[in-house]
């Protein structure tokens, strides 16, 4: 592995600027470690760093330093994860999901990849799609449950599922008494809804079809927990919108026409150095999230549109 030691070596140069200090830090002579960065540049082609009174990095030398990181970031993943396997000990994976997400679908899926892969320890944490989005990039997860849209540059996709989004109403509102509701029916209302933080791109999606289809909120409280969530609806401080009824008397779902509003959910994972198992636990999720009888799979977009375009029906 002798160009990888070489890009160690080149990156500790570039760090220090100085071959001597460099030297030093690799705990090699310097006429070596000279000998080996310029062997590095013939290979490439270019030259790394100007060395004059001060040794700076060229051009070509600040890509490769970019790269190189990279490079040798995934390689170590790589290495690890193969020897930890080898000796099998890959007993976890780590995956996000969002705080939202009902207890029972939650606990489908712990039981499900249990079933499939009994040596490997599922540890989910409650996180939001932003947060989880940032982990992810970090390498802290290896495996997120995102609510879309959202960019996942650097990211692999599993497959995903869409549901349709209802009206959640006080049982005594004079909405309550109609089986099913257009978003143009709540004009006036206020909305309850998580903030923009946890997952800008699926709230900006949703504001947007609401103005597109005649809502437009008279207020907007934000609220994480399902409970405070519930008391504001009560309160009278606005509707909000959530998958399916509720199972608080209080309280009422009602389908949206035309099913304007779903929210739509996928596993993603690094897409350099991927845990083993990051792709299978996408695919039992979006068994478990689409055997609720009213969700389906997202088919593949022959057009190849974005991930992170925007998924609500626009008016």
């Amino acid at each position: 592995m002798d160009h990888l030691r070489s890009l160690r070596y080149f990156l500790v140069v570039a760090d220090e600027l100085h071959f001597g200090r460099a030297a030093d830090r690799l705990g090699i002579a310097q006429p070596p470690l000279s000998q080996r960065v310029k062997r590095l540049e013939a290979e490439l082609g270019a030259k790394l760093f100007d060395r004059g009174r001060r040794v700076t990095l060229t051009e070509a030398g600040e890509v490769l330093r970019a790269e190189a990181r990279d490079l040798l970031s995934r390689w170590d993943r790589m290495t690890t994860l193969v020897a930890k396997a080898e000796r099998g000990e890959l007993d976890a994976l780590r995956a996000g999901v969002p705080p939202e997400l009902p207890g029972a679908v939650l606990a489908a899926i712990l039981t499900a990849f249990a079933a499939q892969f009994p040596a490997v320890r599922l540890d989910l944490q409650e996180l939001t799609t932003a947060e989880q989005a940032r982990l992810l990039a970090d390498r802290s997860l290896d495996a997120g449950l995102l609510q879309l849209p959202v960019d996942v540059v650097g990211l692999d996709l599993g497959p995903a599922v869409d549901t349709p989004l209802g009206v959640v109403l006080p049982r005594d509102s004079p909405l309550a008494r109609r089986a099913s509701l257009s978003l143009a029916d709540l004009a006036g209302e206020g909305l309850v809804h998580a903030p923009r933080a946890a997952a800008p791109g699926s709230y900006d999606a949703l504001l947007r079809t609401c103005w597109d289809h005649g809502f437009r909120p008279a207020s907007i409280r934000h609220a994480r927990n399902p409970e405070f969530v519930l008391g504001l609806v009560l309160a009278g401080h606005g509707v909000a919108f959530e998958p399916a009824a509720r199972k608080e008397p209080r309280v009422v779902w009602r389908p949206l026409e035309g099913e304007v509003l779903r929210a739509r959910m996928a596993f993603a994972w690094p897409s350099s150095s991927p845990h083993p198992q990051a792709a299978a636990l996408a695919e039992i999720a979006a068994e478990v999230l689409r055997d609720d009888g009213v969700s389906r799979l997202v088919p593949p977009d022959p057009g190849g549109a974005r991930p992170w375009d925007v998924f609500y029906e626009r008016g």
